[in-house]
């Protein structure tokens, strides 16, 4: 299975291409630019270096949040029309499980907090840990919470092996959560930080695939925007597309 990858879920921007389990080409940026302006010349990049048309690319998958609001709308935007207007397989895969894949060497049985900064001391974080044959499971869902809470949530359960934080915030956050659960958190190693693309791909190999005009991406959190304008109409009745928590 030939697979187009892509991730602006955040700061970083990676895209792969990948033939099963083969990485044709992969690139990672991780300083501050316009992923609106830079996506698409890098996907064009990325095909020519892989020596593949899109016409040939059987599946694309996206980083589908959470995350920045515009960074996920952009690879939304950018994942959606290139599925629907190729008819290719549209899969989106957690935004938090795609960092937690760095782990994939590393021992089965440990438990991985990714964690992203969500501002004002909140974190975008889950639980997950790793079967034998490689695969993900998700122990508990992904959130939108403030770190000091999470920590003591997971500080009032016994953990039979350690707790890992991962992701290019988690030394930030680091603290909060050492001081809630000592000895038994520990940080990743910093070259397992930033999301990639390639193991975006591999994930998605084992996801089922979306119908291109239902794909949505997962915010997890209203937008500040759209909260203050709650704030201000609390008799509005429409539907609200996140769980505020």
């Amino acid at each position: 299975m030939r697979i187009l990858a892509f991730d602006t879920s955040n700061q970083p921007l990676s895209v792969a291409v990948v033939s099963d389990d083969v990485i044709l080409a992969e690139q990672l940026i991780n300083v501050k630019r316009n992923h609106s302006v830079q996506l698409m010349p890098i996907i064009d990049e990325m095909l020519k270096q892989a020596k593949l048309s899109l016409d040939e690319i059987d599946r694309i998958a996206v980083a589908k949040g959470p995350g920045s609001y515009t960074g996920l709308r952009i690879a939304a935007t950018v994942a959606k029309s290139l599925a629907w207007t190729k008819d290719i397989e549209l899969v989106g895969v957690s935004s938090l499980k795609v960092v937690v894949g760095n782990r994939f060497d590393e021992n089965t049985g440990e438990m991985i907090i990714p964690i992203f900064d969500a501002r004002r001391q909140n974190i975008y974080t889950g639980l997950y840990t790793r079967k034998n044959d490689g695969e993900i499971l998700e122990v508990m869902e992904d959130v939108h919470v403030a770190a000091e809470q999470w920590a003591e949530m997971l500080a009032q359960k016994e953990w039979p092996c350690p707790l890992t934080l991962i992701g290019a915030d988690a030394p930030a956050f680091f603290e909060i959560f050492k001081e809630k659960l000592g000895d038994q958190v520990r940080l990743a190693r910093p070259e397992q930080y930033l999301p990639r693309a390639s193991v975006l791909a591999f994930l998605a190999q084992r996801e089922e695939a979306t119908p291109a005009h239902s794909f949505t991406p997962t915010y997890l959190k209203l937008a500040e925007a759209e909260e203050n304008w709650l704030k201000e109409h609390p008799d509005f009745e429409g539907g609200n597309w996140v769980e505020k928590i």
